[in-house]
């Protein structure tokens, strides 16, 4: 089994027993993880059902991470949708992702704010 293969095998193990156990912020966690091994896995126009999948996966993360009121990690969320709608040239929609992740970091004085907001004047750029 290759590397990452180990890798998806332990996230979704993770996953059944933190979801088994109603430990959702480390399901939260676990989903977030799950979505970036999908999202880096090849190239974004090869294969929608990966990208889709990542998709799935972050909003999954986002939905309990608004729940339990976690707001770095949703910050973190929509930073990576907005780099998938990046990627996909889905240029409005990035922004709608990390205008608010940007938000939420400085908010934080999340050292991470810098890296979004350069995300987002990228995007405004090609938009």
């Amino acid at each position: 089994m290759s590397t990452t293969g180990y890798a998806y095998a332990l996230y979704n193990q993770s996953l059944e027993i933190n979801e088994h156990i109603g430990n959702v912020q480390v399901q939260a966690a676990t989903l977030h993880q799950l979505g970036i091994l999908y999202a880096d896995k090849g190239e974004v126009g090869e294969a929608m059902s990966t990208t889709g999948y990542a998709y799935a996966l972050f909003n999954q993360s986002l939905e309990i991470d608004e729940r339990i009121g976690n707001v770095q990690g949703k910050a973190m969320t929509l930073w990576w949708l907005g780099h998938l709608a990046e990627q996909q040239g889905e240029y409005t929609k990035a922004i709608s992702y990390l205008q608010p992740a940007l938000e939420i970091l400085q908010r934080l004085k999340s050292p991470d704010a810098e890296s979004v907001s350069a995300s987002l004047n990228r995007v405004i750029r090609n938009s």
